[in-house]
């Protein structure tokens, strides 16, 4: 285990600053809300991606870390539910801000981080995350924030008497998501590959595509059995059958803008043509899924 490092390094990373949608953001009121999924398995909704942590005799594992400002809120939700303070490892999903900020408190801590070898990458340099409605600027994370295990394809992790398997399947959300697949408890945690509450966020700018989503959502599916539990990384916790309907509507999705694109569609000509619209009440505004997802299907 890290050594714990002094004060001093733990208010330093603070001094590198961190994203702007963090600075930004008024974290006093926002609490944690925690759901047991399995046998020492709780999601942690907060702010920001869906925490999984896994409570156990080898101690605390978790999967994303949301903002630095959340990390004592969440430490709490943890002691209470019988974990320790410490937190030995957290796994990335992928590299963006509300999903991977808190590597910046827990790392001079005495964390260990991994995830896939693109996010790595990603989290020591300078990025731009273009939303469409909002863009957002996202620093390079101190060298005490960085993954120092990472993966290609994929990895096993044994601990607290599981087997997690890492798993990636190329581009789709971002260049480096990581599904993880606690395959003693039937759970999986899919990062913003799936998002169950708005439509996903494709982050073109950077590698993402409609498609990689489609096909990774499907290898994932592929992986685990009827009846698992599927923990997104936005929205309330999924089944498989919820897994099953969204691969569908994205396929539904993109098969009509597919066909539109082959006719020479614009942007504006694929949502004027509502390709989205018998979701639209549960999923809201389709706009900037479409622009996101038209650039990744057009470049």
């Amino acid at each position: 285990m890290k050594t714990v490092r002094n004060i001093a390094l733990v208010l330093s990373c603070f001094s590198l600053g961190f994203s702007q949608a963090s600075q930004a953001r008024d974290f006093s009121q926002i609490s944690i809300e925690t759901q047991q999924v399995a046998e020492d398995l709780y999601v942690l909704y907060g702010t920001g991606g869906n925490m999984l942590v896994s409570i156990g005799d080898q101690g605390v594992l978790m999967i994303d870390d949301q903002f630095p400002e959340m990390v004592p809120k969440y430490r709490a939700a943890i002691a209470e539910l019988g974990g320790g303070r410490d937190i030995a490892f957290v796994i990335n999903t992928h590299w963006h801000y509300d999903h991977a900020d808190g590597n910046m408190a827990l790392g001079p801590e005495g964390t260990w981080f991994v995830s896939q070898e693109n996010a790595r990458h990603m989290m020591m340099r300078h990025n731009i995350i273009n939303a469409v409605s909002a863009t957002t600027d996202q620093p390079a994370y101190p060298p005490e924030a960085w993954p120092v295990l990472t993966y290609d394809d994929s990895m096993h992790v044994h601990f607290n008497g599981q087997q997690l398997d890492l798993l990636h399947f190329g581009p789709a959300h971002t260049t480096g998501d990581t599904a993880i697949i606690f395959r003693d408890r039937n759970v999986v945690h899919m990062g913003d590959v799936f998002h169950n509450s708005r439509y996903p966020f494709v982050d073109a700018d950077n590698g993402g595509t409609l498609l990689g989503i489609i096909e990774f959502s499907q290898a994932v599916l592929d992986e685990i059995e009827p009846g698992s539990i599927v923990v997104p990384g936005h929205g309330r916790v999924s089944d498989y059958q919820g897994l099953v309907e969204y691969i569908s509507m994205l396929r539904i999705i993109h098969a009509r803008m597919s066909a539109l694109i082959s006719d020479g569609a614009s942007l504006d000509d694929i949502v004027a043509a509502t390709p989205t619209a018998e979701w639209d009440d549960v999923r809201g505004d389709p706009e900037n899924f479409l622009n996101r997802a038209y650039t990744s299907m057009t470049r």
